[in-house]
């Protein structure tokens, strides 16, 4: 026995595949064209920046390192391993890429095997034999079978094609979202670290207005005990002290939710992981380090962003739904072949008197749908339609982010240097009137007043920095992960 006769069909219907073949090629729908978005030279808030290439391809590299903290590379370095949302973005793409497998299984022949054994019966008299042994007159047979088929459905318009380019470009955009995942993981773990790092500054200055405060109520006491003050004095000095502690308490309720967060973004139960404050002598020693931005940098590093190559490749993935809708239009045809044999015996199975075998070629077209198909057609082409508006709204807002952040950069800065002078003539005033106080020349208010401004300039250049370096990776975030090896870096005390 021939052991696939069917074969001999295709052999014997060239004409037939080829014309199938031929109609293949026929795919209907538009081809797909990367739509066009909002588009501009530079950014107006910072001088130097021109057009290059999309790239979307180039390494984003360890942008965390920029800040120069040695804990901080190697908390980051973690989130790609231990971040859940990740690990969930690390799944969802590992799906994607299985389901564009499923899809480019439907463009070969599906094939089948299939066997089955029977045993039956027919009723009759119950013998007694000779001996006393009892046996049925009935007849029993059995019966074997075995199969194989195969299906082949030729993609005559296009729409197997087009579901395969479809669920490829929603596995580049699965991969652009877990980009853009950990990305959003990183950057929120370097500010929470930044913002705890911040709240350790923010506890020294404290301490330090503390211990003054704890010196300047002891003078207060001796000078009250001398009966050179009166009450009040003594008064006003516990209350600046009470009120300085209350407020370290509070930034220490701060920094634990700091690290807390730090902790889930790691993977990590919080009451397992903690960071130990930096001491006053590595704040001197290792003062905050803001990256400073690279004049000569592209524009279109904004093309790095993983959100727009995401919302580009949705476009496409919409663009592929228009054809597939459009294929309803037409007739399917679909290829059916199968060898079989059936027998009594599993000997005779195999046998060629007792094969069987079938060949067909069929086709199915809708003819009346009640205007489903057309509907189906409308509905893809509107969410093409809302997928290019969402492609170019995220262009915009991407745009408008980077902006955001140059300015916000460049007006830091400057408040940084105006922040610093303030602290400077504050600290000096501060001294002054304790030494007027201790003279005996003024009252215990203007000490207070000095204080509490002097404090307050300290903590305002403290927070300034702390603002510089987390618009940094804002603006780095803006621009899709970094500027690592692109321009040389520089950093700004």
């Amino acid at each position: 026995m021939r052991p696939f006769p069917f074969l001999s069909f295709f052999r014997a219907t060239p004409l037939a595949l080829a014309s199938l073949a031929w109609l293949a090629g026929c795919a209907v729908g538009p081809d797909y064209q990367r739509p066009n978005a909002p588009e501009q030279a530079s950014f107006k808030q910072a001088e130097g920046w021109t057009s290059a290439a999309p790239a979307d391809a180039l390494s984003r590299g360890p942008w965390w390192e920029l800040f120069g903290d040695p804990v901080l590379n190697q908390l980051a370095a973690q989130v790609q391993v231990s971040n859940q949302n990740v690990a969930a973005a690390v799944a969802a793409y590992a799906q994607a890429r299985a389901l564009v497998q499923v899809q480019r299984s439907t463009i070969f022949p599906a094939v089948t095997l299939s066997g089955g054994a029977t045993r039956s019966g027919s009723g009759g008299n119950t013998i007694v034999n000779s001996n006393g042994t009892v046996s049925s007159g009935g007849r029993v047979a059995n019966n074997f079978q075995a199969s194989l088929g195969a299906s082949w459905e030729p993609d005559v318009w296009g729409r197997l094609g087009r579901a395969v380019n479809g669920a490829g470009a929603t596995a580049s955009a699965s991969a652009a979202d877990l980009v853009t995942a950990t990305l959003s993981a990183q950057g929120e773990l370097v500010v929470n670290y930044l913002s705890l790092r911040q709240s350790d500054v923010q506890k020294a200055l404290l301490s330090q207005s503390i211990a003054a405060y704890e010196r300047a109520l002891q003078v207060t006491q001796n000078r009250y005990a001398a009966a050179i003050v009166s009450k009040t004095d003594v008064l006003q000095a516990q209350t600046q002290l009470a009120n300085s502690r209350a407020d370290a308490a509070g930034l220490d309720r701060q920094r634990e939710q700091f690290e807390h967060a730090i902790a889930v973004l790691l993977g990590q139960a919080p009451g397992n992981f903690s960071l130990a404050p930096l001491s006053l002598l590595a704040m001197q020693v290792n003062a905050p380090v803001v990256p400073e931005i690279p004049l000569g940098l592209p524009s279109t590093l904004l093309q790095r962003r993983p959100d727009i190559a995401a919302a580009e490749r949705r476009v496409a993935v919409a663009n592929e739904q228009i054809g597939i809708a459009k294929s309803a239009y037409y007739p399917s045809f679909t290829l059916n072949a199968s060898t079989g044999s059936g027998a009594s015996r599993v000997a005779d199975l195999f046998s060629a008197p007792s094969s069987l075998w079938s060949l067909g070629l069929s086709t199915a077209q809708s003819v009346f749908n009640a205007g489903a198909t057309s509907a189906r057609v409308d509905a893809a082409q509107a969410a093409q339609a809302q997928a290019v508006a969402r492609y170019r709204q995220t262009v915009l807002s991407a745009f408008q982010g980077v902006e955001d952040q140059l300015s916000a950069s460049r007006v830091l800065a400057e408040q940084q240097l105006l922040r610093r002078e303030a602290a400077t003539s504050a600290d000096q005033v501060e001294q002054q009137i304790l030494n007027r106080y201790t003279s005996g020349t003024i009252a215990y208010t203007e000490v207070i007043t000095a204080q509490i401004t002097a404090l307050s300039a300290r903590r305002a250049l403290a927070q300034a920095t702390a603002d510089r370096q987390t618009t940094a990776v804002a603006l780095i975030q803006a621009l899709g992960g970094g500027w690592g090896g692109l321009a040389s870096m520089q950093t700004a005390p």
